[in-house]
């Protein structure tokens, strides 16, 4: 089978994966006559909740288990300035997604700013050990991603998803997340080179590093809320729509990588 036509089928089953949820997400909404019922469904946008949530729960119990203490084990392990070398790395290996991206949002600047920091760092930072651009520079990354593409281009998030083991997203930004890897040259190189197991090494290296960096800030969200599905359903949607808006994201709010 040619990777050509594997290629293509990956794309087509994921495609009607994601049309099938949006199909399925369209339930229902409450009666009109109730409109703090009506209010409360369009806020949380969120048709899929039960399935939502058991694999929410799903995702909970194989982090208790498995990537918490992985996270914590990295951390113990790995000094301060051994981790942050290699998120530095991750991140620099992300700027040709952010600089296509920006491309295809027709935003001159942040497509700039993201190719200005990949030559930038993997040449003087060497390799992305440093981020030269953000620490010497104060250039900081500009996160896109081809789901905020698609958001500029008008295109609705459909219903919240909480995906296994990625977690919360949507049907909009589940597509997003594929479209990246396949735009992303590292992964068509290790694709053609027979070295994928090099780019699963680093999803799995990054998923730690981000869980690494979250461990209190999820602690004490989880310890604080009444509903901690809800909570991080809240905060992925602000994360996303500050992302979108090119804005600020605050020093509250878990999903920072």
């Amino acid at each position: 089978m040619t990777r050509k036509f594997r290629f293509n089928r990956m794309l087509a089953a994921a495609t009607g994966a994601c049309m099938v949820l949006a199909a399925t997400g369209c339930a229902t909404p409450p009666d009109a006559n109730d409109p703090d019922a009506v209010a409360e469904w369009e806020e949380t946008n969120d048709p899929l909740e039960p399935m939502n949530r058991a694999i929410f729960d799903f995702n909970m119990a194989l982090d208790e288990v498995l990537l918490k203490p992985l996270a914590k084990g990295y951390r113990f392990i790995f000094p301060q300035y051994v981790r942050d070398r290699i998120h530095d790395v991750l991140q620099n290996a992300g700027e040709p997604i952010n600089f296509f991206n920006a491309v295809l949002q027709a935003d001159s600047d942040r497509a700039a700013t993201a190719l200005g920091r990949l030559m930038l760092n993997s040449t003087f930072g060497l390799a992305g050990l440093y981020d030269l651009a953000d620490y010497e520079f104060d250039i900081p990354v500009t996160d896109e991603d081809f789901g905020q593409t698609m958001a500029t281009w008008g295109i609705n998030d459909g219903p919240y998803l909480m995906l296994p083991l990625l977690g919360p997203s949507s049907v909009r930004d589940g597509l997003g997340r594929g479209a990246d890897v396949l735009m992303n040259p590292l992964s068509w190189y290790f694709r053609n080179t027979d070295r994928e197991w090099i780019g699963y090494t680093m999803m799995g290296v990054e998923g730690i590093d981000i869980r690494e960096r979250n461990l209190e800030t999820l602690d004490e969200i989880e310890r604080t809320s009444l509903d901690f599905y809800a909570a991080i359903r809240s905060l992925y949607r602000q994360r996303r729509a500050d992302l979108i808006a090119n804005g600020v994201v605050t020093e509250s709010n878990p999903f920072l990588e």
